[in-house]
């Protein structure tokens, strides 16, 4: 895939509890919908959640997850074959089911490897991207773990020390995601952007995924309904520190956002 142009990722939860309702698809009929939404509007990558990971949510078994995403894969392997998918999961297994029996692109690691001691290993195995994100903790106890002393620098350390361990492993394709939101404090998420383009001394796409979070809507006093205008500015701003994927619920807009800084960085 060329990265001389950021790439849009289009957000697909099938879950009943992820952080934005409007976000939230359960019946094929509504799957379908959503997919041809992001394809029409100009996602290339279609992100694929069958586990919410807000901090209240109700954790589900391997199983659950499973028949979630199962639903999706089998549509889009139907009618959407050659359309490039992401598989949002810590779990190996998952990851393991959906590149072999689904034709899965990438995996989307909010864990960055933690919660599951065989998922480096099975990337490797898979031979397939892998995004790596910074998190501590779980989803329900990431907000415990909000204690730096040097918030950057932590966050470079922690995806060198990764990375060689994917490396040793012969995985190669990687593409790094901060982790906005998670384990990270309203300021520290707003500390994170400013010094985003630090990330670049690792010389990996980096991932952002901002879209409708509580770092906007906490700021403003509004809801996640009411954070697209919030998104698209931090969308522009890592679009101009060296963004290369952006993970949206809106895609239209990100797309515009695309364009309007990829014009402004060429203008003559």
């Amino acid at each position: 895939m060329p990265l001389n142009e950021p790439v849009i990722m289009g957000i697909l939860n099938i879950t009943p509890d992820s952080f934005f309702s409007g976000s939230r698809k359960e019946t094929e009929r509504e799957i379908d919908e959503r997919i041809q939404a992001i394809l029409s509007e100009g996602g290339t990558i279609i992100d694929l959640g069958g586990y919410s990971s807000r901090p209240d949510a109700s954790p589900i078994d391997e199983a659950e997850e499973m028949k979630r995403l199962t639903t999706a894969l089998e549509l889009i392997k139907r009618h959407y074959a050659d359309t490039v998918i992401s598989i949002d999961t810590f779990r190996s297994g998952i990851a393991r089911r959906c590149v072999e029996e689904y034709g899965a692109s990438i995996i989307n690691d909010i864990s960055g490897g933690q919660l599951d001691d065989n998922m480096f290993a099975t990337i490797a195995a898979l031979n397939v991207p892998y995004i790596l994100m910074h998190m501590r903790g779980t989803p329900q106890t990431m907000q415990q773990h909000t204690k730096y002393d040097d918030l950057i620098g932590e966050i470079l350390i922690y995806f060198a020390s990764r990375i060689r361990q994917l490396h040793l492993l012969g995985v190669n394709d990687i593409i790094i995601d901060p982790g906005f939101g998670f384990s990270k404090t309203t300021d520290q998420n707003y500390q994170l952007m400013h010094q985003l383009n630090e990330l670049a001394l690792l010389d990996l796409p980096l991932l952002i995924g901002i879209s409708r979070k509580s770092m906007i809507y906490k700021l403003l006093g509004s809801t996640p309904e009411e954070s697209l205008n919030g998104t698209t500015v931090l969308n522009t701003i890592a679009l101009l520190n060296g963004a290369n994927f952006l993970r949206v619920h809106d895609v239209k807009a990100a797309k515009e956002a695309v364009r309007i800084v990829s014009k402004y960085k060429n203008a003559r």
